[in-house]
């Protein structure tokens, strides 16, 4: 028992559902251990004759009742510690949204009962034959039974026809193994998709086919036993039962194989999804993130506002087409997009601290400050904003506070780069070159393979003319990121104010082939080269 439920435990801190092992170790103790079956339960509470072996079984006073009791009140009080223990370690229930569960959502009392009938009616028809996979199933994808003449009623009627033929089969039967095994492949159906099901409380899905792992192990229990008493039943049909389990099997290892396939990436998987449920907008909402993390930009566009097509309350969406229009310049579009999101969901953070990045952009400052501070009023923690409200300060001068924004920041992300690397630049704009070379050699310390923090140091070092300082973080830069044309151009500027001029030549050279196009690169260039034909003229006539 004790190592059971120490199982119990860590599976459920892998995932919820291992909670539901306690019940299938209930199930197997009644059914298999002890041999109880619902008929002889029933024939002892309800009938007076030839039972008084099963009541004698049954009385409460019987030693093996008793143990039965015994690991049973183990098992409950198991469930209510880890129960506990897992709301402790969540800290609060989830919430969801109508998008995530429409049918949990409904108004009506029917309406919510047939549409969850209709879900476990899908749930089994993928064990069955897993043809519709798809990886969210939310946002459209299953429509919401509204009316008694909706067709698909029809498979809610043939799911509990057959769901309660095997009931019954289990409640009649006389006590066999094939009784036993029937009822224990029942039980590892039912009970472990019990959390999945909207009966104890809501869950922030419609279908999720990983809900269906544990019970399948019931489901391909009953599926052998049915085979099984089929060629028992009739020995000629064997051969007929061996070709039919071997096609079974063979279609089921393609279909695996070819969902593998679908996996392999995210486009493939995303794109598998749009077959099967086209009008889920977060099927579409996934595709346009992969297509502008891709460079894609007019497919990420076009994908985004079809979720927002199909689900004109998708924040989430709003929120990262306006991002992309922004850096497009379609500024107010963008905005608009972002309003929106942030009247649908009036605690969604990251909308609030965008919008106050292009309210900042469009130099609209004091609506930006109050889109930065309602963000961190939904979201505390959040070192992003802090950041962002720094970077609105400096644009406003007030450089105090920007520079305990960023403070905030660290404070909340010791290893934010940015943050960092905007106090020493500020620092140094000001004049304070000391405070600065103090917060850069901070920074390292928690950054030391950061290259701007390293040429952010050596600009500093330059300008207190502490060269062979402002050399060495330089040539750091340069060896843990050798591409970046602003760090070799900085440092020929340092070699030719410390009059290196053949070093300096060759840093600009090295810039200019990085990126032609870095600021004064070809002016300090053609200056150096001045200063190198002066010499060489000089050395001529002194020979």
């Amino acid at each position: 028992m004790l190592l059971a439920m120490l199982a119990c435990v860590m599976a459920m801190l892998c995932k919820e559902q291992g909670l539901t092992v306690i019940g299938l170790c209930s199930a197997y103790d009644i059914i298999v251990s002890c041999q109880l079956t619902p008929r002889n339960i029933l024939r002892a509470l309800f009938t007076h004759h030839d039972c008084s072996n099963i009541k004698d079984k049954l009385s409460s006073k019987s030693p093996w009742i008793q143990s039965l009791v015994k690991r049973h009140l183990i098992l409950l009080i198991s469930g209510i510690v880890m129960v506990t223990g897992r709301y402790f370690i969540m800290g609060s229930l989830p919430t969801f949204q109508p998008v995530d569960n429409p049918a949990s959502f409904a108004e009506s009392l029917i309406v919510r009962i047939t549409n969850y009938n209709y879900i476990y009616s899908i749930n089994g028809w993928l064990l069955m034959q897993p043809s519709w996979l798809c990886f969210d199933w939310a946002m459209g994808c299953i429509s919401l039974i509204q009316t008694a003449s909706d067709p698909r009623l029809l498979a809610v009627l043939v799911f509990w026809f057959s769901l309660g033929m095997i009931l019954y089969k289990v409640i009649v039967s006389p006590p066999s193994q094939n009784q036993r095994v029937l009822a224990i492949g029942l039980a590892a159906l039912i009970i472990p998709f019990l959390p999945a099901s909207n009966i104890f409380f809501r869950v922030g899905f419609v279908i999720a086919e990983r809900v269906l792992y544990l019970p399948s192990l019931g489901f391909a229990i009953i599926v052998t036993l049915g085979f099984n008493c089929i060629c028992t039943a009739k020995p000629k049909l064997q051969t007929v039962v061996f070709i039919g389990i071997s096609c079974l099997l063979c279609s089921h290892i393609l279909r695996c194989v070819q969902r593998n396939r679908d996996w392999l990436t995210e486009d493939s998987l995303y794109y598998s999804g749009l077959t099967v449920c086209p009008n889920n907008a977060k099927v579409h909402y996934n595709i346009a993130k992969s297509a502008a993390d891709k460079g894609n930009i007019d497919e990420a566009i076009h994908r985004y506002r079809t979720a927002i097509q199909l689900s004109p309350g998708y924040g989430h969406a709003m929120n990262n087409l306006a991002n992309i229009l922004k850096d497009r310049g379609e500024n107010t579009e963008a905005e608009k997009l972002l309003k929106n999101a942030v009247a649908i969901r009036p605690e969604f953070a990251a909308a609030w601290m965008n919008l106050g990045i292009l309210q900042a952009a469009m130099k609209k400052y004091d609506l930006a400050e109050t889109s930065y501070l309602t963000a961190l009023m939904h979201r505390r923690k959040y070192p992003d904003c802090y950041f962002n409200l720094g970077n609105l300060f400096l644009a406003k001068r007030h450089l105090d506070k920007a520079t305990a924004a960023w403070r905030e920041a660290i404070q909340l992300e010791v290893d934010h780069v940015g943050a960092w690397r905007n106090i020493v630049l500020l620092m140094e704009e000001i004049g304070q070159f000391d405070t600065a070379e103090s917060v850069a050699e901070e920074a390292l310390k928690h950054l030391p393979q950061e290259p701007s923090i390293y040429f952010a140091l050596a600009n500093v070092y330059g300008k207190s003319a502490k060269y062979e300082n402002a050399e060495k973080n330089y040539l750091k830069a340069i060896q843990l990121s050798p591409s970046v044309a602003s760090y070799h151009g900085n440092l020929g500027v340092l070699y030719h104010r410390w009059e290196k001029y053949s070093q300096a030549e060759k840093c600009y050279k090295t810039a200019l082939a990085l990126d032609p196009s870095t600021p004064n690169l070809v002016e300090n260039l053609h200056k150096l080269e001045n200063i190198l034909a002066k010499q060489d003229k000089r050395q001529k006539l002194l020979s």
